[in-house]
């Protein structure tokens, strides 16, 4: 259960399209294990496969303990609503950036579990924002993606700064 390394901004790793997950075993157990100890050390409430240089489509989140661990392989979103909420963002990659973000306020989305059963579930609020941010991630879309240009370029320059 090693602590993986987190890729930064701006590795070019973080616009990687993931691969589907296609091997449901002992190993994806495991790494999914790494996952969730590397995201707790950060600390963040979600992590990808692709934070760490594996381009899988595997997410795991933990929003609070008392919800428990949420691990996704696949995960695809098949709805949206029209209703959107503001959120403040931030990643495991870009550590003390952070920013309002507007997504919509639920979604509908399929995953696989570890053992590669298929789910459907809705989510709204706080899962429904992580859910749409992550599979982003799984999608090569970097959350500063969903920034106005200014307000990307601004808190970029913030950002780079407070790493010298």
């Amino acid at each position: 259960m090693p602590i993986r390394p987190i890729l930064r901004y701006p590795h070019p790793g973080l616009k990687t399209v993931c691969a589907p997950v296609s091997s449901f075993d002992s190993a994806l157990s495991e790494f999914a294990d790494d996952l969730l100890q590397t995201m707790r050390a950060a600390p963040g409430v979600g992590i990808t496969a692709a934070h760490v240089g594996v381009f899988r489509r595997l997410t795991v989140l933990e929003l609070d303990k008392a919800d428990g661990v949420r691990i996704y392989a696949n995960p695809e979103i098949t709805w949206f609503s029209d209703e959107t909420m503001v959120h403040l963002e931030g990643s495991v990659s870009m550590p003390g950036a952070t920013d309002e973000v507007i997504r919509p306020r639920a979604v509908r989305f399929r995953y696989q579990d570890l053992h590669g059963h298929q789910h459907e579930e809705e989510a709204t609020g706080f899962l429904a924002i992580c859910i749409q941010h992550e599979v982003d991630q799984l999608d090569g879309i970097f959350w500063l993606q969903r920034l106005s240009r200014l307000k990307r370029d601004r808190l970029i320059r913030k950002w780079e700064k407070t790493k010298s």
